[in-house]
């Protein structure tokens, strides 16, 4: 009797286990990347995100570029930033101005409001922040400089 108990309890522990592993193998991922890549919005939790729109006819979205690159580069470890183009340009006309205006941070498919659960900016440039739980903590109109995404979110960190 002891043992048929421990079998089952062995045989229900495998079955959880690789019924757990399937499930999450098949899951469909939340967002699409520029790049080709899926991913899931677990993969972004532990870490503060930043979500910047803007368009090729914005002057300011094009001259903040620079900052939030900058931002990306030496917050990679913690912060996770995405750019996103508020005309929803796809394929070659995207990658077209993701060359010509120097977009280098990741540039997110999906559009931010339907994945994050907020309304589209009214204007642009627009910055949203979320912290490391994905609560939307600031949104911000206008362009943004390296330096003050920094003290925001060292900001919050110390509140």
């Amino acid at each position: 009797m002891l043992k048929t108990t421990k079998n089952l309890k062995l045989r229900f522990f495998l079955l959880t286990l690789l019924s757990t592993i399937f499930l999450s193998a098949c899951s469909e991922p939340d967002y699409q990347m520029f790049n080709g890549s899926s991913r899931n919005i677990e993969n972004l939790q532990g870490k503060w995100v930043v979500v910047n729109y803007w368009a090729d006819w914005c002057p300011p979205c094009i001259k903040e570029m620079p900052e939030l690159t900058s931002f990306y580069n030496h917050n990679r470890g913690e912060v996770m930033v995405f750019a996103y183009n508020f005309d929803r340009l796809e394929g070659q006309i995207l990658e077209e101005q993701i060359i010509r205006f120097k977009v280098n941070v990741p540039s997110i498919l999906t559009d931010p409001g339907d994945l994050f659960g907020w309304e589209a900016p009214s204007n642009l440039p627009a910055t949203f922040i979320l912290d490391p739980e994905g609560n939307l903590k600031e949104m911000l109109i206008g362009p943004q400089t390296e330096e003050k995404l920094e003290k925001i979110i060292k900001e919050f960190k110390e509140s």
